[in-house]
């Protein structure tokens, strides 16, 4: 069934706007696509995300909430948390996956383009 535009069905642009704003977030995916691969302990997100303890914990518990992310305790000492996809997670891996791409082959020209246009701008202040 093809999708309707936003202008058709206001309930499903609601639809779209509610699950983009929870996993369409910044640390939403980039946490996605880093446990694309598998299971992961809180610290190696940590690590490799750049992301301070408090929004890691913040994110990691909206994803879980939403059904996306399994968190994993073990009672050792000293504790071990471990993080991994759900099946709805892993459902929505691709689509991160070519999100990430996109992001990495369109750097250099989103970069142009925003160079330009602050170009442009400094120019028309000039004049």
């Amino acid at each position: 069934m093809p999708m309707q535009s936003c202008s058709g069905s206001q309930g499903q642009c609601q639809t779209i706007n509610a699950v983009l704003s929870r996993v369409g977030d910044r640390w939403s995916v980039l946490v996605i696509f880093t446990l694309r691969d598998g299971r992961r302990r809180f610290n190696e997100l940590k690590r490799e995300l750049d992301i301070s303890q408090r929004m890691l914990s913040l994110t990691l518990r909206d994803l879980e909430r939403d059904g996306l992310v399994s968190r994993h305790y073990h009672q050792t000492i000293p504790p071990k948390v471990e993080y991994e996809l759900t099946d709805l997670g892993q459902s929505l891996r691709r689509p991160v996956e070519v999100l990430a791409r996109w992001a990495v082959d369109n750097h250099a020209a989103i970069d142009a383009a925003r160079d330009a246009f602050h170009s442009a701008q400094d120019q028309a202040g000039a004049a």
